[in-house]
């Protein structure tokens, strides 16, 4: 797909797909062919020192290109899409600004339709958040997921249940502002000239490689990067703990899990997870996409970029 958003000016190139699909090499790979700078739509590689678990590229890996929204965060940070957002797009206007491409990739679905897409991101209020979370804390996430699908389901559709962080944020919003959370969910309408490429491996072939990736992150010390972590307050981060991988790190330094146990359950959990990016993105006609198993798929998802920029001009 050719492509689109208002026109002029350097093309912006998104890369998305499943986590452990190979986005972050081809977007290096992009950003060297095309003359770019790579712009991270990944909510958990904004933390400085997730390294291991987040499969960030370290900065011998990353070959010299430029890395946005990578390392902006201390682990007791909150990421928040609104702050994402402004600083993205910062970002993306910078890298435009020098007659560079920017190349935004990552698999958080929604951090990618904030940077590119036309997205108003709704009020907070801490007090009304407090509020449910306590709710949550009390009823359980499942009831407060009852209470979204009465009040909007649209919503409840395209939210996890178990995702219990979202479903209160989306009661939030409704509650705030009076309006379904459904009203404030992205348009597919580009703010600049946008390419998108994706990419999506046999389920079967991308369940493997994540096995060996969650096995990988243990063997390269995973848990000894979250030991570290702890004295910089990761128990304390509300999101940062939560990560997969780090929460079950956590879970295996406190003895409440075994390493083989703490291993399993990351791999199940980031297989669920892989599910849900797919879902997120299948929908969207917008991506041309990749089988980055196939040989040459990767050489055509380049050259395809480069004819997006040859003929956006």
């Amino acid at each position: 797909m050719p492509a689109d958003g208002p026109s002029g000016g350097p093309l912006v190139v998104a890369v998305v797909g499943p986590t452990a699909s190979g986005k972050s090499d081809l977007a290096l790979r992009l950003a060297e062919t095309v003359g770019g700078e790579v712009v991270g739509a990944d909510a958990m590689q904004l933390y400085r020192g997730m390294d291991i678990g987040t499969a960030k590229l370290s900065l011998a890996e990353r070959r010299g290109i430029p890395h946005h929204q990578v390392d902006v965060l201390d682990v007791t940070d909150e990421a928040t899409i609104a702050r994402y957002q402004v600083e993205a797009r910062a970002s993306i206007d910078d890298v435009r600004g020098r007659d560079l491409h920017p190349v935004v990739a990552g698999g958080s679905g929604l951090y990618v339709r904030a940077a590119v897409d036309h997205l108003d991101i709704p009020p907070t209020d801490p007090s009304v958040r407090a509020r449910l979370e306590d709710e949550a804390e009390q009823r359980g996430g499942d009831a407060l997921y009852a209470v979204l699908s009465e009040r909007d389901p649209v919503a409840a559709q395209a939210i996890e249940p178990r995702n219990v962080r979202r479903v209160i944020r989306a009661l939030e919003v409704i509650e705030i502002t009076g309006r379904p959370f459904s009203a404030s969910m992205p348009e597919r309408r580009h703010l600049h000239p946008t390419v998108t490429v994706g990419l999506r491996p046999p389920r079967a072939l991308l369940d493997e490689r994540i096995d060996l990736r969650v096995a990988q992150m243990w063997r390269d010390g995973l848990v000894d990067e979250v030991r570290g972590l702890v004295p910089r307050g990761l128990r304390e981060g509300r999101t940062a703990s939560r990560a997969l991988g780090y929460a079950q790190a956590l879970a295996e330094i406190d003895g409440t899990m075994s390493e083989a146990e703490a291993q399993a359950e990351t791999a199940q959990l980031t297989r669920r997870y892989a599910r849900r990016q797919e879902s997120w993105f299948r929908p969207d006609p917008r991506i041309t996409w990749f089988d980055p198993t196939v040989d040459g798929a990767l050489d055509e998802a380049v050259a395809h970029v480069e004819r997006a920029i040859t003929d956006n001009g």
